[in-house]
């Protein structure tokens, strides 16, 4: 279910290609595992850019935890990249890639760049509205366009823009 909800999801803002890892949900782990997962599809998909999740310990200064998987990830990914550049790791993972020229973690509490989504922030919803289940898990009154708007707004307030998303761009 959650697998045709991120294909819906992605396909809702135009993406066509969605590859999943299967690492289980809520049990990621920062492992030699993980970083062939990662280099093998750097290596196929050939990006120079990659966009992670906040990989920090909190959402904010003082907020919740941030969830497991995303510092798991956040923090595999640029020893992935590396990975996946080096010739001689993972040899039966495709040809090397050493094009990566940033990492850029969504959300995070250290942001260096913002992007304006003011023209694109209904077609966020809509892609947000697809996680049915994701945001029933999170107790079910969670909605969608004001939780988005509410993000997107504060980020944006920095920027002097309605609507942003901010990164931490980390060079690889």
């Amino acid at each position: 279910l959650r697998t045709q909800e991120q294909e819906a999801s992605a396909a809702t803002v135009g993406v066509s290609v969605v590859e999943f890892l299967d690492h289980p949900d809520g049990l990621v782990v920062n492992s030699l595992e993980l970083r062939r997962d990662l280099a093998a599809a750097i290596r196929r998909h050939r990006p120079d850019v990659i966009i992670g999740s906040n990989y920090r310990q909190r959402w904010s200064a003082q907020g919740p935890w941030n969830h497991v998987d995303h510092r798991e990830l956040g923090t595999a990914l640029p020893d992935a990249v590396r990975d996946a550049a080096n010739r001689w790791l993972f040899t039966d993972a495709g040809e090397p890639w050493g094009g990566v020229a940033w990492i850029a973690y969504a959300a995070s509490t250290e942001p260096t760049h913002v992007v304006d989504v003011t023209d694109t922030i209904d077609v966020g919803v809509a892609s947000l509205q697809c996680h049915r289940t994701y945001l029933d898990a999170l107790g079910g009154d969670v909605d969608p366009d004001e939780f988005l708007r509410s993000s997107a707004g504060a980020a944006g307030a920095s920027a002097g823009v309605d609507y942003a998303v901010s990164f931490e761009l980390v060079p690889t």
